[in-house]
């Protein structure tokens, strides 16, 4: 499709397989859009004819099959990249009395839609911690080649089977979901790092790692982003207050969690002050493990008040840019040059472009690092 970058389409019930020619021919534009902490999507484009083989191959089939895999590789200077592997959950077509001027529009998420099916309710789990039953229902879908990595929580509760016995609620996204939620923890479903391979995580929402290459703003030559802009919202901030019930009396304890885990490390020097209090009441519910875990999840999301939102063009950045990894700005002024953290992209694929857009977040201005990596 462009110089340097190589789209690869596989589509199939389990397995995908490279799909003809004929189809990528008709393909006309792809959008990928993942987030942290939410469900990743994606959206083909393509010229419908009457005669066509899209008839047979996705809309007949789609109809037959009760999921089709779609999995999307980008091949940017001899690396391939997985940005999608999803199922199938929507088809529209487009008419149009201009001949080959109608258009076949597939919508689809990322695996973890499979997880939202069947419901498992009261299915019993004694004496499992949380990352248990977690790592137990993500090996159902080891065929779709779901790896879970479960990181095990801070403040541990395992229950005890003659106090009480949890069970299953819902779909395994549904109760995964809830479990995470409880724990102030993510999960999502990412592609990659192998094709085929997709890594199941339930944990905190990390904010370390290797950088990505950096974003650099009025460099001249080395300028690699078409625009971006910063925000500061300072009502952001705020102070998150957990209560833990007293066993004895059942009077709520109130306690205020700072931003101190070291898994969000600061990405800005000048941290923002708190502006008001967000009294967490349903924490009063929950074991003080619980309610301890939530309150950390809490003080790490409203400390991110910088937020910086722009686009940019994949063949000169040189580079697929990925959420939930961190990623430095340069040339932007000492106010938001630094590490940030890459909340959501949105990609955008059609003949001779490969265009991103993107919003980054952090937790302060001025960089933390005397230099920003390369």
């Amino acid at each position: 499709m462009l110089k340097g970058i190589h789209l690869t389409l596989l589509v199939g019930p389990a397995i995908p397989i490279p799909v003809p020619k004929v189809m990528m021919d008709m393909l006309l534009n792809v959008t990928v859009t993942s987030a942290a902490g939410a469900r990743s999507g994606f959206q083909l484009s393509f010229a419908l004819e009457n005669n066509s083989p899209l008839h047979t191959l996705l809309i007949l089939s789609g109809g037959r099959v009760p999921w089709l895999r779609v999995m999307i590789l980008i091949t940017l200077n001899s690396m391939p990249t997985v940005i999608m592997d999803g199922m199938i959950t929507k088809q529209e077509v487009t008419g149009s009395n201009e001949p080959g001027q109608s258009t076949l529009t597939i919508t689809g998420e990322d695996l973890s839609v499979a997880m939202d099916q069947q419901v498992f309710s009261g299915l019993p789990y004694p004496a499992l911690p949380v990352e248990a039953r977690v790592a137990l229902i993500v090996a159902k879908y080891a065929m779709l080649g779901m790896v879970p990595l479960v990181i095990p929580q801070i403040f541990s509760d395992v229950p005890i089977p003659v106090d009480k016995i949890p069970v299953h609620e819902g779909t395994d996204l549904a109760y995964i979901q809830r479990l995470a939620k409880d724990a102030g923890y993510v999960f999502y479903v990412d592609c990659g790092p192998a094709p085929g391979m997709n890594i199941a995580y339930w944990g905190p929402e990390i904010k370390l790692g290797l950088p990505q290459p950096a974003l650099n703003l009025g460099m001249d030559a080395a300028s690699n982003v078409e625009n971006i802009s910063f925000a500061i919202d300072n009502t952001k901030s705020t102070l998150p207050i957990v209560f833990i019930q007293n066993q004895i009396t059942k009077f709520p304890i109130p306690l205020p969690i700072p931003d101190i885990s070291l898994i969000n490390p600061p990405l800005g020097l000048l941290a923002p002050v708190p502006k008001s209090i967000t009294l967490l009441n349903e924490t009063a519910k929950l074991s003080p493990m619980q309610a301890l875990s939530k309150g950390l999840a809490a003080a790490a999301t409203g400390a991110d008040v910088v937020t910086a939102s722009g686009a940019l063009d994949v063949l000169r950045y040189g580079n697929v840019l990925k959420a939930r990894e961190l990623v430095g700005v340069r040339g932007a002024g000492p106010a938001f040059d630094g590490m940030y953290y890459v909340k959501n992209v949105s990609s955008t694929i059609k003949q001779g472009e490969f265009k991103q857009k993107f919003t980054l977040t952090r937790n302060g201005l001025i960089s933390t690092l005397p230099r920003v990596p390369v």
